[in-house]
């Protein structure tokens, strides 16, 4: 039986004849792994008598309840695939996991419809951020790619709209630390340029003037989170559309709680989106060499944002 289904995380309900522990309920019964086994215990995925199952040792009988992902395809076709990798141009305003199991959609839901559950995503993209997300096919090849993240052996160009006139090339060079403010679990999330944060890197060559604002090319040579935006925040070059970095606690908690108009937003930051575009992945995956890029015409996706 299920229960009703409006997002990808589906509740089934099971009737056991026989008091088994629950281990042996998701991996004999529903030929789980042990791996997931466990990660769906500690997710609080498993339900006795109304509450949550807390040990893979706990007995359980008669009715239990089972949270799984069964991913809903909105359409979404990744613009490029080969034999252990695919690669989307997601749009703004998508997640690229979900936030909980109440997230009606995210990216992963295209990739495990298309490719099935052992593809996975391989980095972040922020929601607002549109362009090209890097997945696997497998957990080899996830595994393969993650490494090649993390030795900064995939090289990522980005696109954005930002404030002001930018004439010359310049590298960002400044530590980022996660802002930690006790007084607001949302204003928690903001990042900021400190001495004791971790080492951040960015190239920003201008590329054009669109009016009284530059189109940039960005090249993070790390990977922080929220890293471009940052950094060019931090040389008062931000990005238009920025509802965090330069915004008064007041609107960043309004915008965060989903208080804030279209209007509201384009006043306050210049745009409906953050107008940062990941544009480009180069790198080599078993002895070839990649060089992707986003066919989104980026200038007129800014343009038509800004009104």
């Amino acid at each position: 039986m299920i229960k009703g289904r409006l997002v990808p995380f589906v509740t089934k309900i099971y009737k056991l004849q026989t008091q088994m522990r629950a281990s042996h309920f998701l991996t004999r019964e529903l030929s789980f792994s042990q791996k997931q086994m466990q990660s769906f215990i500690a997710r609080s995925r498993l339900f006795h008598k109304g509450e949550a199952v807390q040990k893979p040792s706990q007995l359980i009988d008669g009715e239990v309840e089972f949270v799984t992902f069964e991913p809903i395809s909105m359409g979404l076709e990744p613009i490029f695939e080969d034999d252990e990798f695919v690669v989307y141009d997601k749009p703004s305003g998508v997640l690229v996991h979900p936030q909980n199991r109440y997230t009606p959609y995210s990216l992963i839901d295209e990739l495990r419809s298309a490719y099935g559950d052992e593809a996975n995503i391989t980095h972040r993209l922020d929601q607002e951020t549109s362009g090209l997300v890097l997945c696997a096919k497998n957990r080899k090849s996830e595994i393969a790619i993650k490494q090649m993240f993390e030795h900064r052996e995939i090289e990522k160009r980005y696109l954005a709209l930002v404030h002001g006139e930018l004439k010359e090339p310049l590298s960002i060079d400044a530590p980022l630390l996660r802002y930690d403010d006790e007084r607001s679990a949302l204003v928690r999330m903001v990042v900021k340029v400190d001495s004791s944060g971790k080492s951040s890197l960015t190239h920003i060559k201008p590329l054009k003037m669109l009016g009284d604002k530059t189109l940039v090319e960005c090249s993070p040579v790390t990977g922080r989170q929220h890293q471009i935006r940052v950094h060019l925040f931090h040389v008062k070059h931000t990005i238009v559309g920025e509802p965090v970095y330069g915004q008064d606690e007041s609107d960043l908690v309004r915008y965060l709680e989903r208080e804030l108009s279209r209007d509201e937003r384009v006043d306050l930051s210049g745009a409906r989106r953050l107008l940062l575009h990941a544009n480009e992945l180069k790198f080599e995956l078993n002895g070839k060499s990649y060089h992707i890029k986003s066919p989104l015409d980026f200038e007129a996706e800014a343009l038509k944002n800004m009104l």
